[in-house]
């Protein structure tokens, strides 16, 4: 038996391939790089058609749905509200870059407050004319990173590692209907598209996964006395900022039980199957702060001369939802979590917007004063056992809800379907008076003073050694 040995440039050749294109070739044989799925509501295609022959020559909206690390869900599409001069005529502007951008991304965070943790704003729509098409990209690339940016600001959690970053854009035809699908990494502003498949699916969301919780609240912000009294939104922000650590810590018990991240949701229950009528599984959750860290942590207590307070007091109920394709109990967690950080944040932010509207932008709070917290309320999503959220003040009437949710959602809602979830949520603002009398304001600067003094007595104290310790060694080697 005889081996030849054939030297590698002689196969190549004598396939027609030079040695220098044997590493295009190579390359151009490896598989393409899939890109990501998106299953869609089926009714969503119908919404999606119904807009391409009432608004002309385009309209743009939001994709609403969730990530996960297998595929993504879209919802619901809500497309952008007009502002009043369109409102009549239902005509837009006639080129795309005349695009409100700040229009768009304010409605998307206005979206955002509207979502229970799960559900995230997924990209963004444009439905134009062929003749619009070619620069339908462009927008739509512009628009994924404006509002990417415009939520990550309001936003007092970071995302995670592996978390998935990546934002659809979706482009239709309003005359032949075909539809393209990208996406973009919304991490890396030079991101270059990706093909994404758009894939229609009957009661996609019809059994998902709730999660329940009510979370006690009680946080007392102390306001420095360097801190200007006005700025009790951003003291507020702080501190609420703080506090969202200690939930990221906390330990949480999915009906009673500790889980392990990596194990299934479902794990030992019996799933329900997807079907045309809503059917929910619920899990209720116990969130358990922890009181002290570990050892290997060391603490300080720090002393801070304030001149006022905020107390936000109250339990607050947090509802997070996750798909039913086999989801992990970190990805549950992870959602429930980040609703309770943003449902109280979220109120806070909505409060202080009241108080502007209602007293002005250079108002001052003088005494003490409480407010109410506007109460959560859920309303269903038609076909689905997901719910919608929103937030309503005391003196608000249904049909104020109701309108929101037509301008906000395009989602006529009935008077039967608002579900009030909560008792009354209050904050106590306690700001010292900038006119109080001359012996409060002394005793202030006293404090101050005192607390200065004490911060820096090492010091002190250090320095009158080092001139105790010349002194000595002065005398003594003179003698």
């Amino acid at each position: 038996m005889a081996f030849w040995i054939v030297p590698r440039c002689c196969i190549f050749n004598a396939l027609g391939i030079g040695m220098k294109n044997v590493e295009t070739t190579i390359l151009s044989l490896k598989p393409a790089v899939m890109g990501r799925t998106y299953f869609v509501e089926e009714a969503i295609g119908q919404y999606l058609s119904d807009l391409s022959t009432k608004l002309k020559p385009y309209v743009t909206g939001l994709l609403i749905g969730q990530c996960s690390p297998q595929r993504d869900y879209v919802i619901q599409a809500v497309r952008t509200p007009p502002k009043e001069e369109q409102k009549e005529d239902n005509i837009s502007p006639s080129k795309l870059a005349s695009i409100d951008e700040e229009w768009i991304t304010t409605h998307a965070s206005q979206v955002s407050r509207m979502l229970p943790g799960g559900l995230l704003v997924l990209g963004v729509f444009i439905i134009a004319t062929p003749e619009l098409s070619k620069d339908c990209q462009n927008a739509l690339r512009k628009l994924i990173f404006s509002v990417e940016k415009s939520l990550t600001k309001r936003r007092l959690w970071k995302p995670a590692e592996e978390e998935v970053s990546e934002r659809a854009a979706l482009q239709i035809c309003s005359a032949t209907k075909k539809v393209v699908c990208r996406t973009y990494d919304v991490q890396d502003p030079k991101s270059s598209p990706k093909p994404a498949d758009w894939k229609y699916q009957s009661a996609l969301s019809a059994s998902w996964l709730a999660l329940n919780c009510t979370v006690n609240v009680n946080i007392h912000i102390p306001l420095l006395a360097t801190s200007p009294n006005h700025d009790l939104e951003k003291n507020t922000k702080n501190g609420l900022n703080r506090w969202s650590k200690q939930i990221e810590d906390s330990v949480f018990l999915i009906n009673g039980q500790i889980k392990d991240d990596d194990t299934e949701l479902l794990e030992g229950q019996k799933k329900l199957r997807g079907n045309t009528q809503s059917s929910t599984q619920f899990s209720d959750v116990k969130v358990l702060a922890q009181l002290s860290q570990g050892s290997s942590h060391r603490s300080t207590a720090t002393v801070q001369v304030c001149s006022g307070s905020i107390n936000l007091k109250g339990a607050v109920k947090c509802r997070a939802y996750v798909h039913n394709n086999k989801p992990k109990v970190k990805e549950a967690i992870q959602a429930l979590k980040r609703d309770i950080i943003n449902t109280l944040s979220d109120r806070c932010e909505i409060l202080f917007e009241d108080l502007i509207i209602n007293e002005g932008p250079h108002k001052k709070s003088f005494g003490r004063e409480y407010h109410v917290l506007p109460q959560r309320l859920f309303v269903p999503v038609a076909g689905s056992s997901v719910m919608l959220s929103d937030y309503k003040f005391g003196d608000e009437s249904t049909g104020e809800i109701q309108e929101r949710f037509v301008e906000m959602l395009d989602q006529s809602v009935q008077a039967e379907d608002i579900h009030i979830a909560e008792e009354i949520n209050t904050v106590d603002i306690c700001p010292v008076a900038d006119n109080m009398d001359d012996t409060q304001q002394q005793q202030l600067t006293k404090a101050t003073l005192l607390l200065k003094l004490q911060q820096n007595m090492g010091v002190v104290i250090a320095a009158a050694v080092a001139v105790f310790a010349s002194i000595f060694s002065f005398n003594y080697f003179s003698d």
